[in-house]
């Protein structure tokens, strides 16, 4: 499986047609399609195709053909990225209407040709199922806790002050997990 770690975006034209996707992390997915429709006010549709890990890490799949024909727009879409593998992310493309009709079948192309481009042009990575991590330290070990975590790329890190300690989470492959537990066991 694979996955991405920021959006990208991609334009597809056919017969005056313009096929504009985004393809962002699921976690970037609420709101967006409104936020689209609002800065695309002359578009036509908006659809979109999703698909991110439960925690039970079942894959969960949604579409919409935001008023295409049914089966036209969103099912190609998604099944664009069920052929990639990807997961944890969503797909939004917006349409403006080129005054050609492309009939139910050249639609369906021209949303996964949209897709297909958009995913063409981004940054895949292996998807690496993230572990949690809490512990706490003393206030004269934050810089050097700091200094791990930036040194093995952990990057998804909050902590809270608490009266005579620091409590962290953090978030990590299981790989960088072990590997922090081992050099901070290092003492």
């Amino acid at each position: 499986m694979k996955t991405i770690e920021r959006d990208f975006s991609a334009v597809y034209e056919v017969k005056r047609s313009k096929f504009i996707s985004y393809l962002v992390p699921i976690s970037q997915f609420d709101g967006l399609q409104a936020k689209l429709k609002a800065q695309n006010p002359k578009s036509n549709h908006t659809v979109y195709a999703l698909r991110y890990l439960n925690e039970f890490d079942q894959i969960v799949e949604n579409s919409s053909d935001d008023g295409e024909p049914k089966g036209a727009a969103g099912v190609p879409s998604l099944n664009v990225l069920r052929g990639e593998e990807l997961v944890n992310v969503a797909l939004l493309t917006v349409r403006y209407f080129g005054g050609i009709k492309l009939g139910v079948g050249g639609m369906a192309r021209a949303y996964a040709s949209a897709v297909k481009e958009v995913v063409g042009v981004a940054n895949l990575i292996s998807y690496e199922k993230e572990y949690s991590f809490t512990f706490e330290t003393t206030y004269a070990g934050v810089q050097r806790t700091e200094y791990l975590l930036k040194k093995i790329e952990i990057s998804n890190v909050k902590r809270e002050f608490l009266g005579d300690s620091v409590a962290w989470s953090i978030e990590a492959n299981a790989k960088k997990l072990n590997q922090f537990k081992e050099e901070k066991c290092k003492r």
